[in-house]
């Protein structure tokens, strides 16, 4: 598989590159039933589309998606379901100065090696952030699929460079605030600090990274396969498949390192006739299987490494050391397009998990 496709039981493959044609993703494993159309998925793609929010990049794709198969008369029958979205905003021009010298920060000199030179180098072409679209499309579908079992996926940023949120946040906020304003933060005030905090490194020809919160509601508890398909292990997984994610935590993650245990269990009560815990410590994943908690994963992104500053590499055609300065459309951050995809990541991984544990049937009712 080369490492394009991920899953068991409901397994996404994604192909394409960043300044090809297209860019899609197949789906094998869908369970047969689910009412879907083109215009389920589009709200999810939208969320993430390039050229929208002022603060990214000016690269402008309509990111229309286009199921080909998988879906007759309004359901997904159970057979692959693929779906594709044209790259129509391409100026693959800066790449052609940048083919023999390796942009800091990506993958150009390792895919160069890794592949003999064959490897589309445009916009950075199978290592691209674009790539993500794919996996939105599908998380749009595992999320559908989640709906129907009354689990919920949600996510905020919660840092933007030194910019932080400070206060706590409801679930309703989250649901209510996050697409409202370009950082995709669930406080209004934070918000406008975060947006600050982009322009200003934009302005300085640089890039800064940040935190993305992910929440599932209502898993419930059993779901996984110890011990190497653990429910946080494929999770953390997919989610460190997403392109400048440098690392992954989960509950009170590496915060759980400095703590007693008796601060960090989290006891059992019972509340409305359900086992439930005191506190979250553990994310909502313990040995691998959900608790029955909300899942409670945070995703930290590396900044944009795409920046007009000068810096050294290569020039590996006369093998000698040189400068560069990055051109063409970039995003001085990407965190807030991350936050559908985050979304996408965990959807994708639960919809798996719950398939192969048989929470969710292979055919709809």
């Amino acid at each position: 598989m080369d490492g394009n496709s991920i899953g068991k039981a409901f397994v996404l493959t994604c192909f394409g590159e960043s300044h090809g044609t297209l860019i899609g993703a197949v789906i094998d494993g869908c369970p047969a039933g689910l009412p879907l159309k083109e215009e389920d998925i589009q709200p999810e793609l939208d969320k993430r589309r390039p050229g929208l929010t002022g603060i990214g990049t000016p690269r402008t794709e309509e990111d229309k998606v286009e199921i080909l198969s998988g879906v007759f008369r309004g359901y997904t029958t159970g057979a692959p379901l693929c779906m594709v979205v044209r790259n129509r905003d391409v100026d693959s021009t800066p790449y052609e100065a940048l083919k023999s010298k390796p942009r800091p920060g990506h993958a150009d000199y390792p895919a160069r090696v890794r592949y003999g030179g064959y490897n589309d180098y445009r916009g950075g072409g199978r290592f691209s952030g674009r790539i993500t679209a794919t996996y939105v499309m599908a998380g749009a579908v595992a999320k559908k699929l989640l709906r129907r079992f009354n689990v919920e996926v949600l996510a905020h940023t919660i840092r933007i460079g030194r910019v932080s949120l400070k206060k706590p946040v409801s679930y309703e906020e989250i649901r209510r605030n996050v697409y409202e304003n370009p950082v995709r933060c669930a406080d209004s005030e934070t918000a406008e600090l975060m947006r600050k905090e982009i322009l200003k490194a934009a302005a300085e020809g640089d890039s800064v990274g940040g935190i993305v919160e992910g929440i599932a509601l209502n898993v419930p508890a059993g779901v996984g396969d110890p011990i190497f398909d653990s429910l946080d292990a494929d999770m953390a997984k997919m989610l460190f498949d997403i392109p400048a994610v440098k690392g992954v935590e989960f509950g009170a993650g590496f915060k759980s390192a400095s703590m007693r245990g008796s601060e960090n269990n989290d006891q059992y009560v019972i509340r409305g006739g359900r086992v439930v815990t005191l506190t979250n410590n553990a994310g909502g994943i313990l040995g691998g299987l959900s608790t029955g908690m909300p899942i409670v994963v945070r995703v930290a992104f590396k900044p944009t490494p795409s920046i007009r500053k000068r810096q050294r590499t290569v020039n590996l055609e006369r093998m000698e050391e040189t400068v560069v300065e990055v051109g063409g459309r970039h995003d001085p951050c990407i965190v807030p397009r991350a936050v559908p995809v985050v979304e996408a990541c965990i959807a994708i991984t639960l919809a798996d998990h719950m398939i192969r544990v048989g929470v969710i049937p292979r055919v709809l009712k």
